[in-house]
């Protein structure tokens, strides 16, 4: 291979190179036959010679067609991507000239991606235009990295590839998956949310906040019944309640170690307990602006100069906002200060908020995190979510067959009881907190959500 500059190297071709064998084992046959090497060598160096001239006329020529008629290129990149979720890109060649032009196309990907349908062989016939269509899965979030687009084309006599770099790097954010967002959307819109573990309560007349009048049904409390309206209808007229809005959700993203556990939840092969606390932290902040409340965010336990703060805000918008400032924070291998991560939040949010605490709780964080938790019981209503290991599980769930696993069963579930009781004893009674495998804890925060709502506590 040789290298020319601008991102362009030149790559002998399979046609090439068997022309170089080929006039090698001619000259061995007629050694080997008994010619001597003088009459042999300057043959040979002859043809090596006229080859050699080939592939720099052939060289010449194909560049000069190229940079008269060659092929353009037109990337088609999404506005992000999502952890996870497979993405198609487009490549768009145009042909502009007389003459056809055989291309393989790749392109340049983060290491973080997993992609099919690169490279691509393809003819692009003159005065065409073809789109190449590729799927790009990201296995992780941040800011991820896409250079440029490698074109790899034919001479025109065959003997030479010519490798081109074209087009632009782009630096895209990689959010979190919002699958479990659109899907509950859907279900919500089709009454059908039980299907994911929602659950559904009747409104009517119900909640705080005066929403309409309608029409009196039978069994609907009688002190809900409006006379004014009644009289002026003739008919038996009933307040509607919804429940009360501009309430206000702020979320504490533990960061530390115990984050980092990672039992490869995701198809997408790496998910982290954080981002499956990032990914329930997404669906029910969507669930709380969708219902008028006020959602925020801070993080704690984050490595040194890594602290993010997303103050709380109402619309859907305030989720946008909120995602792109914690797409790219991952977990530290630093403890987490739940202490002083309480004393932060009492100073910033002074209005009586819902807090979820989010973390991955052990047995000796019980000194920690209990007088953080009193701390914030004194001004705010606080929700306690836990994220349980499914190992524990598992193995607990699997058959005796020998004394080896019966003694794995056994341990399973005294570690499993152990975490249970020293949970209850943090939390002290709070039938609010959860503590839930990965999967769970979305439709566990939803459920918890409207309990909290339908209930009146804030």
């Amino acid at each position: 291979m040789t290298t020319m500059g601008k991102g362009r190297a030149v790559i002998p071709t399979r046609r090439c190179i068997a022309l170089l064998a080929a006039l090698a084992l001619a000259a061995a046959g007629l050694l080997a036959a008994g010619l001597p090497l003088a009459a042999v060598a300057p043959a040979g160096t002859a043809l090596l010679a006229a080859l050699a001239l080939a592939m720099a006329l052939d060289l010449g020529l194909s560049l000069r067609l190229w940079r008269r008629d060659g092929v353009h290129l037109e990337r088609r990149l999404p506005a992000a991507f999502a952890i996870g979720a497979p993405t198609e890109l487009k490549l768009d060649l145009v042909n502009p000239g007389p003459r056809a032009w055989r291309l393989r196309v790749f392109d340049e990907l983060d290491p973080l991606f997993d992609f099919e349908g690169l490279p691509q062989d393809l003819t692009l016939q003159p005065q065409t235009r073809a789109t190449l269509r590729f799927k790009a899965t990201a296995r992780r979030r941040g800011i991820v990295r896409l250079g440029r687009t490698q074109l790899l084309w034919t001479s025109r006599a065959g003997l030479l590839e010519v490798r081109e770099t074209l087009g632009e790097a782009a630096s895209l954010r990689v959010y979190p998956n919002f699958a479990a967002l659109a899907r509950y959307a859907w279900l919500s819109g089709d009454r059908r949310l039980a299907q994911i573990g929602i659950r559904q309560y009747a409104r009517r007349g119900q909640g705080t906040d005066f929403r309409q009048l309608a029409e009196y049904r039978r069994g609907e409390p009688l002190r809900h019944i409006d006379a004014k309206a009644s009289l002026r209808q003739r008919k038996p007229i009933v307040r509607e309640f919804q429940d009360e809005r501009n309430q206000r959700v702020m979320f504490m993203l533990d960061c530390g170690r115990r984050m980092r556990a990672d039992e490869q939840s995701a198809k997408a092969g790496e998910n982290s307990h954080f981002d499956d606390a990032l990914d329930a932290m997404m669906l029910l902040s969507y669930v709380a602006l969708s219902e008028g409340d006020e959602v925020g965010a801070m993080s704690f336990g984050c490595p040194p100069g890594q602290q993010r703060d997303s103050a709380p805000r109402k619309g859907l918008g305030a989720l946008n906002a909120m995602m792109n400032k914690l797409h790219d924070l991952q977990p530290g291998g630093e403890h987490s200060d739940y202490l002083a991560a309480a004393e932060a939040l009492m100073r910033r949010l002074q209005r009586r908020s819902l807090v979820i605490l989010l973390t991955n709780f052990r047995d000796e964080d019980a000194p920690e995190l209990q007088p953080a938790l009193r701390l914030l019981r004194r001004r705010h209503l606080v929700l306690l979510a836990s994220l349980r290991e499914t190992a524990l599980g598992r193995i607990a769930a699997q058959p005796i067959e020998d004394p080896d696993s019966a003694v794995d069963v056994a341990s399973a579930h005294l570690l499993d009881q152990a975490r249970r009781d020293a949970f209850a004893r943090v939390v002290d009674g709070d039938r609010l907190s959860v503590d839930v495998e990965p999967q769970q804890l979305a439709t566990a925060l939803v459920n918890r959500y409207h309990q909290v709502k339908r209930a009146g506590l804030l």
